[in-house]
């Protein structure tokens, strides 16, 4: 709901504002654009009885990341009825927005003007159908009968890598940074003809006479021409108190990909290695236990929401369980303090040789025929996840650069709220997957015989010549153009993730866009780590329907590995692609890999469809650089 008229104007998924269009982001609607507010003006007072999110590790992680104050996952402001009642209780509740930018065309006569210079009005009158919500043009030179001509935003706004945004100043612009010598508040028109980036536009004084075309501010010299960025944030309602660092702005087209990136953190809500169910729940809900006297444990089970979770055991169990927990807390108050990584402890439960016990959020299942004997060579463990729970948090955003997942503070974190926040949105979703282990022996000998080759020392260089290229000066103290390479054994695992991916999109039914991956490489404290996760995250039920888990039993296993391996010989942009390395002066991150035969959507990808080379699996180029030299 835009904060100004409190209606809805438009809808998006949870997931949404995780990925797409969350805090600081621009939305594109039907007929305008909108910017999402900041958490200071999320409103959670009109919706009863919401729940917080819980899940500890990922909280802790987010705290760890700076954010001390935070205290709580929460999920999307919502409540159901809208569709019955539009004008109720439920159609005034939701995330707030403001329009962005803050310039608005006419369509008819092209007359540019801000929103507050009451030359456009704003009309919503339909709350079945808020997608038709517009602005238009009160008192049109052109159209002046009929239904008003509709207002649209002016499509150029300026941005820089420290998160700020700002509407582009058109009247300082045509007039060359000066003022109109002809008007106080001068009568500005945009004649935009379409066309490339700015090449066909041309701003105009009808009082003055100037114009210029917005073709002066493109490219590298055209941004000499830009202004100082004023460190303004929209999302926040003001500037910037400590000023901007930024070197230059960037001139942007509302929509483009780089206005917004998210930076989020999840988790798997796995069980500690050997906690029974109730030892996880009491885990997973200790914030809200701690407090809890055994004597108010009736109360809490009519009373309070999260009890529902422990409503299968007697309060006895539930205050054994809890003061279990209290004594470990107690012997390890430190909250830093555990698993290095949110995927140690989920390596540690797919790896472990007795599986947990099953729990509404985590089941696994172990086939007991094991491996398929055909695919002895290709994978040393298949388990089946029948059901997963994954959790989301939104900590920040950044403008221009996207972030890098393994080193968040490469680049600079935009903030969510005007202080520290004492809360992060969040979203849960529930699925299923399947985990496979591949052999270590294969992974380490092959790891041997490709070390030392060139083909993968051009990767090493590439990730080099990566790091110089964007991160170069921003790092205080000594610069390691090597810190976090993911290995060579990532590459092997990543790539043969996507190969079985799109083939299980191909041959299934499922889209690519609705799996998602975990890789499990090796690390400095665990280099035997090697094992891939492919699960469905989506908030809908098509990912809780047991058609992925149906595909780890045997018969379906053998067809879509081999499949996969087969298909990853040929790719229909061969030679091209089979040829591919990221030489010098290349900084791309993949090898033998294009949009034919491995990338997927970016919501599917946990490194952006980088680290990925076919060569590296199967024999398309020397033999003796795939894992598999001889396909199953």
């Amino acid at each position: 709901m835009a904060a100004n008229y409190f209606r809805r104007v438009g809808a998006v998924r949870p997931s949404h504002l995780m990925f797409t269009t969350g805090v600081g982001s621009i939305v594109d609607l039907p007929n305008f654009s909108v910017l999402v507010r900041g958490l200071e003006d999320w409103n959670y007072s009109v919706v009863p009885d919401w729940e917080e999110i819980v899940e500890p590790r990922l909280l802790a992680a987010v705290r760890a990341l700076g954010l001390r104050s935070v205290k709580e996952l929460r999920p999307a402001p919502w409540l159901d009825g809208t569709d019955r009642d539009p004008t109720g209780p439920a159609g005034r509740i939701g995330v707030p927005i403001t329009p962005f930018p803050g310039w608005l065309r006419c369509t008819a006569c092209d007359d540019l003007a801000p929103i507050d210079s009451n030359v456009f009005g704003f009309e919503n009158s339909k709350p079945r159908k808020p997608h038709e919500a517009r602005f238009f043009h009160t008192v049109c030179s052109r159209k002046k009968s009929g239904r008003k001509p509709m207002a649209v935003g002016a499509r150029f706004v300026l941005a820089c890598t420290e998160g700020h945004l700002d509407d582009f100043p058109y009247a300082h612009f045509v007039h060359q940074g000066g003022a109109c010598p002809n008007a106080t508040h001068p009568k500005l028109k945009m004649d935009d003809r379409g066309g490339n980036l700015g090449a066909n536009v041309e701003i105009k004084c009808a009082p003055c006479g100037a114009r210029r075309n917005m073709k002066e501010v493109l490219g590298p010299r055209g941004a000499e021409k830009l202004p100082r960025c004023r460190g303004r944030r929209p999302h926040l309602g003001d500037f910037d108190p400590k000023g901007c660092k930024a070197v230059e702005l960037k001139l942007l087209v509302v929509g483009a990909s780089n206005q917004w990136f998210a930076q989020t953190l999840s988790a798997l809500a796995v069980p500690r290695t050997g906690a029974s169910e109730l030892q996880a729940k009491v885990e997973q809900h200790w914030k809200s236990l701690e407090g809890l006297a055994p004597a108010m444990y009736l109360w809490a089970r009519e009373n309070a929401p999260f009890f529902r979770d422990l409503s299968r055991w007697t309060n006895e169990e539930i205050a054994a369980a809890v003061e279990q927990h209290r004594a470990r807390a107690g012997a390890n108050s430190d909250e830093e303090k555990g698993y290095p990584d949110l995927r140690t402890p989920e390596w540690e439960i797919f790896s472990a040789g007795q599986l947990p016990p099953a729990t509404d959020d985590f089941t696994l299942r172990r086939d007991h025929d094991g491996v398929p004997g055909e695919l002895k060579n290709v994978y040393a463990d298949v388990i089946q996840a029948e059901r997963l729970r994954e959790v989301r948090a939104l900590v920040g955003f950044t403008r221009l650069d996207s972030p890098d997942p393994e080193d968040p503070d490469l680049v600079t974190r935009a903030s969510l709220s005007k202080g520290p926040a004492t809360w992060m949105p969040a979203s849960e979703v529930r699925g299923e997957g399947i985990f496979l282990r591949l052999p270590e022996d294969l992974l380490a000998a092959w790891e041997q015989r490709i070390e030392y080759t060139e083909v993968m020392q051009e990767h090493r260089d590439a990730y080099a010549r990566f790091r110089k290229n964007r991160y170069s000066g921003r790092i205080a103290g000594p610069f390691d153009p090597m810190h976090l390479w993911p290995g060579e054994r990532y590459i092997a695992l990543h790539t043969l993730s996507h190969l079985l991916i799109r083939t299980i999109a191909l041959e299934c039914g499922y889209s690519s866009a609705s799996l998602s991956e975990r890789i499990y490489s090796g690390t400095e404290a665990d280099p035997q780590r090697a094992g891939i996760l492919i699960y469905t995250a989506v908030p809908d039920a098509e990912g809780t329907l047991g058609g992925l888990v149906s595909l780890a039993e045997h018969d379906s296993l053998v067809r879509l590995t081999r499949r996969a391996l087969t298909d990853a010989m040929h790719c229909s942009s061969d030679p091209l692609c089979a040829e591919r390395l990221p030489q010098d002066p290349a900084d791309f991150l993949h090898g033998a890999a294009c949009h034919v035969c491995l990338f997927v959507s970016e919501t599917t990808c946990e490194r952006g469809n980088r680290f990925l080379d076919r060569r590296f699996v199967v024999p398309i180029d020397k033999p003796e650089l795939a894992l598999f030299p001889e396909l199953p």
